[in-house]
């Protein structure tokens, strides 16, 4: 088995500072399958590029792609196109799930499954209460619209064969838009790519992983409940452009 490992990138400078890099890199340290790690940078504003250059620097399997601003499926589509793995796993920066629990994902893979996601279920650590109250109301209406069979479609931790994932990510809504990004924009993609999988065919497994939130990212300035609740906004209205697009048939084509 070859393992890509995409890593997405936005003024992320607290987070490499604590050394997340260095999680990663040990964890694969003694891995007898073959693997890559592609941190994919979406135009940091910070020192990030600087830090991951010097914490990949001379270290085998590791690189940086130095793409511009674009918002994280862009991040991430670069990332799958210069991937080269069977499977490619995506993995937060911050690790609030820590890459050891691919360790908990890798058994599914002999499987016929497309994709392999983890689940951090309805109650999260370290999450002030209105954010609890939104997870459960957010799954809740997102069962009820789509996706009934899965708990936590949110969750930055999955796993993919490769080659279903480099049909299915370039069809994402959010590439066929012009608005411009601005920011670490943020989008209940995740309800839509898993969708498109079920459309092609393909069977997920949702196994339930650790998660503790730990990311001190710059994206995150000025985090509070209002911005929350402009989030939240924003994700239910792409829950319902995904079920209504689902009843006009527009997935079909997949």
């Amino acid at each position: 088995m070859h393992l890509s490992v995409i890593i997405p990138c936005y003024n992320e400078e607290e987070n490499l500072k604590r050394g997340v890099l260095k999680q990663v890199k040990s964890y694969f340290k003694n891995k007898k399958f073959s693997w890559e790690v592609i941190i994919s940078d979406d135009g940091s504003t910070d020192a990030s590029r600087e830090l991951v250059k010097k914490g990949i620097k001379e270290v085998s399997g590791f690189r940086l792609l130095e793409n511009a601003h674009g918002g994280k499926p862009v991040a991430l589509l670069n990332g799958i196109k210069k991937s080269n793995g069977e499977y490619v796993l995506i993995s937060d920066m911050d690790q609030s799930t820590p890459i050891g629990e691919l360790d908990k994902l890798l058994p599914y893979i002999e499987e016929d499954i497309a994709a392999v996601i983890g689940s951090r279920g309805l109650v999260r650590k370290n999450f002030p209460i209105y954010r609890k109250i939104g997870a459960i109301v957010f799954a809740s209406v997102r069962r009820a619209l789509i996706l009934p069979g899965i708990t936590d479609t949110q969750c930055g931790f999955k796993l993919f064969k490769s080659d279903i994932l480099k049909k299915v990510f370039p069809k994402l809504e959010f590439f066929k838009s012009n608005v411009r990004t601005k920011g670490w924009i943020v989008t209940s993609f995740d309800v839509e790519l898993l969708h498109l999988i079920k459309k092609f065919g393909g069977k997920i497994k949702e196994v339930p992983v650790v998660w503790h939130d730990k990311d001190f990212g710059g994206k995150n300035k000025g985090s509070g409940l209002g911005k929350y609740i402009k989030e939240s906004r924003e994700m239910f209205g792409e829950i319902l452009r995904v079920k209504l697009n689902d009843l006009r048939g527009l997935y079909k084509k997949v």
